[in-house]
């Protein structure tokens, strides 16, 4: 197979390649895992913590290669750094989890008194995990990690747009006594993704909506179950009685981050009507403090497009938007310097729910900014998507913004800031309608996902006739 070309975010030149597997090769490489597996499992959950903590403490002492080949892949370092850290501290919250959720249950008794119910926990044998471009370690890594420790061995194929962190991570990987036999990295466009499917028992994926519906028929095809985290067009609604500059700043950081490259980044803002020509000017306000890294990538909160395909639909939204009446606060496209992509910080006004900004993902640093009258205006305008992965509500009436937050239908609501569930891991939550399914990458859920119940239900009365008789 000819090699695949790997574009450099920041200067659009062709800088790496790679081999993808065959795919008739899959068979040996999932089976060994398999028999891998089997071991790794009879372990027992302590073995596995200790060997995950090693590997945290490997990738802490050698994060500079891996941290060098992150930035090249996106363009970016704050969030890099961000990224490498998040590892690290869940794979040491994990570990702290996995034993007491993992520990044995004892036999239970039932209604009938010589029935007693014991408890197993059976995992996955093989778990296929088919990661994104825009936190291509950290979103590999958050099925992959509690997979592991559930006992299954775990098969990444990360995006061919990102891939060049694989190799100094699977360096740190092999050093890891034992790990590197259920626990692989294999770089790879789409195909490679759909042909791992029919290889494993348990499909994770990270991506956009369309691909996650035919990840989803795939599954289906084989009967095994597929988790999924798609695409968000995440709402926050500003009531009028918030702190404008406080309020700004946090939807600049929930919207802008990243450049926006994130499923749950803040991508409409809905103000109520007395604060909404303040609201926008203070957006607009710190969106312009907010400089490119374009010459210096030290230099700069706003780091370049990633993905070339992206440029379309951002442009493809903005022009949309414009054509139909909106009003551009600052910002306002795609600037193309020493052959990178960046979106500079951009804030809308005038917008309404005929136009593409406000109703499809966009996955760049933008913030369009409608006015409403009533809450449950708002709520009905934050509900009206296909989307339901998480939103904001901000309020200095606690009451009132936990009332607005129970009626939106998404999986994680931050109150009085943005994107709370990126840092709070305790939080379980599912995505709600087209943003995805199955179980939680949060809280013990994170974990359980990964098992099977089993129950043994004995009958401890020894007698010749049978019980129901």
């Amino acid at each position: 197979m000819p090699s695949i070309e790997v574009r450099n975010p920041r200067t659009g030149s062709i800088d790496y390649r790679f081999e993808q597997v065959e795919a008739s090769d899959l068979a040996r490489l999932t089976a060994a895992m398999r028999n891998a597996q089997v071991q790794w499992l009879k372990g027992g959950v302590e073995m596995r913590c200790r060997t995950l903590l090693e590997l945290a403490a490997a990738i802490s002492e050698q994060r500079d290669s891996l941290f060098n080949a992150l930035t090249a892949d996106t363009g970016r370092v704050r969030e890099t750094e961000l990224e490498i850290n998040a590892v690290i501290s869940g794979m040491e919250r994990w570990c702290r989890l996995a034993p007491e959720l993992l520990a044995a249950k004892g036999d239970k008794h039932t209604s009938i008194p010589f029935i007693e119910i014991g408890r197993q926990a059976a995992p996955y044998p093989l778990t296929v995990v088919i990661s994104p471009w825009n936190f291509p370690l950290l979103l590999s890594c958050i099925d992959a990690i509690p997979a592991l420790l559930a006992g299954s061995a775990v098969i990444v194929k990360p995006s061919e747009i990102t891939p060049r962190f694989v190799e100094p991570f699977c360096e740190i990987l092999s050093a890891v006594a034992g790990l590197a036999q259920v626990f692989r990295f294999l770089p790879g466009d789409g195909s490679l993704g759909s042909a791992l499917i029919d290889h494993g028992d348990l499909v994770c994926f990270t991506g956009s909506v369309k691909t996650g519906r035919q990840v989803a028929r795939d599954c289906a095809r084989n009967f095994i179950p597929a988790q999924l985290e798609l695409g968000g067009k995440d709402p926050a609604i500003v009531t009028a009685d918030t702190d404008i500059e406080r309020t700004a700043a946090a939807l600049c950081w929930g919207g802008m981050v990243n450049a926006g490259q994130s499923c749950l980044s803040i991508e409409r803002v809905y103000a109520e009507a007395p604060i909404y020509h303040d609201l926008t000017a203070a957006i607009a306000q710190e969106a312009r403090s907010l400089k490119l890294n374009t010459g210096n990538i030290d230099k700069g909160e706003i780091g370049p497009i990633i993905s070339e395909r992206q440029r379309d639909i951002i442009e493809q939204h903005l022009q949309d938007a414009a054509d139909k009446g909106a009003r551009t606060e600052c910002g306002g496209g795609i600037t193309e310097q020493g052959g990178g992509l960046w979106c500079r910080p951009t804030v809308l006004s005038d917008v309404n729910h005929d136009m593409l900004v406000m109703t499809e993902e966009t996955f760049g640093p933008i913030l369009p900014v409608m006015t409403f009258d009533t809450d449950e205006q708002a709520i009905d305008l934050a509900n009206d998507t296909v989307y339901g992965l998480s939103a904001a509500v901000f309020s200095n009436d606690v009451g009132r913004a936990r009332h607005i937050a129970g009626k939106l239908e998404a999986g994680a609501i931050s109150i009085n800031d943005a994107a709370l569930t990126s840092v709070m891991h305790e939080g379980e939550k599912q995505a709600f309608k087209s943003s995805g399914m199955g179980g939680s990458r949060m809280g013990p859920a994170s974990i359980r996902r990964f098992l099977r119940s089993k129950a043994l239900i004995e009958n401890t009365r020894l007698c010749r006739d049978p019980w129901w008789y």
